[in-house]
């Protein structure tokens, strides 16, 4: 009697490539930024009543909080400053030039914040967008307003930083202390813009937005140009060439009774 076939089982979904993987938060993020410049180029009156409103109350913290406001100050022109993000960036290009295998690597992230800031310089002369003006200033800024040059240089300096340190498969201490140390540079420098007053909100976010969308981007392109992951960047181990030697069947026992002819 025969046993009818059990059907067969379907086969479980391949893993997402890399292309496909980038491809959702890219759209998202490109439609945000673009919707937000073009919010912007229009001088949408909600979108700068809030801008307007926002600005207003943090002044006025900033004039009352002296001692916070310096600090602010220090952070903002030192420690989180443009110039030394691009400097963090040239030492990691330099570190990265000492291994042959990583120089695409360090020209791709010469090129990557190269044009990072020539997209941020050329919003800013095609929308012209004024600078909050004060009374009484707490600090100063030069060029236009959209979108904000420290918010967007620190997203895509720190974001594309941690992306190669991924790679070259870091510890679970240092991953958590360098995540740690970019999220609050990130958000810190976006704040601190606000609270001196020389930026509206908007330019934050404008800067947050572009500059992520610029690192899945960047990432996007490196992966398709250049997939081999260096050696020891914690990606999985290629299967092995020797194939396995066959297992023979086991031989009868000599308890097994010997078949008899028919």
């Amino acid at each position: 009697m025969r046993t009818p076939h059990a059907p067969a089982p379907h086969a479980p979904p391949g893993p997402r490539t890399p292309a496909r993987s980038a491809a959702a938060p890219a759209a998202l993020l490109a439609a945000a930024s673009a919707l937000l410049v073009a919010l912007v180029a229009a001088e949408w009156r909600p979108l700068l009543d809030l801008d307007a409103g926002i600005s207003r109350t943090t002044h006025r913290w900033a004039v009352a909080e002296d001692g916070l406001t310096q600090a602010a100050r220090v952070l903002t022109d030192w420690v989180w400053d443009p110039w030394t993000m691009r400097l963090l960036c040239a030492v990691t290009v330099v570190v990265l030039l000492r291994r042959p295998s990583n120089r695409w690597t360090a020209g791709w992230l010469v090129v990557v914040v190269a044009v990072a800031t020539a997209v941020q310089q050329g919003l800013k002369a095609a929308l012209g967008r004024e600078r909050p003006v004060w009374s009484d200033p707490v600090d100063s800024a030069h060029y236009a307003a959209f979108p904000s040059g420290h918010a967007m240089t620190a997203t895509v300096v720190l974001g594309l930083l941690l992306w190669v340190l991924r790679r070259h498969g870091p510890g679970p201490d240092v991953w958590r202390t360098a995540l740690t140390v970019a999220v609050v540079s990130v958000a810190g420098v976006g704040l601190t813009r606000i609270w001196l007053g020389v930026h509206w909100p908007t330019d934050v976010l404008g800067g947050w937005l572009l500059g992520a969308l610029t690192v899945v981007a960047a990432v996007a392109a490196h992966r398709r140009l250049c997939p081999a992951a260096p050696h020891g960047s914690g990606g999985a181990r290629p299967p092995s060439s020797s194939p396995e030697p066959p297992t023979s069947p086991e031989p009868p026992t000599s308890d097994d009774p010997p078949r008899r002819p028919r």
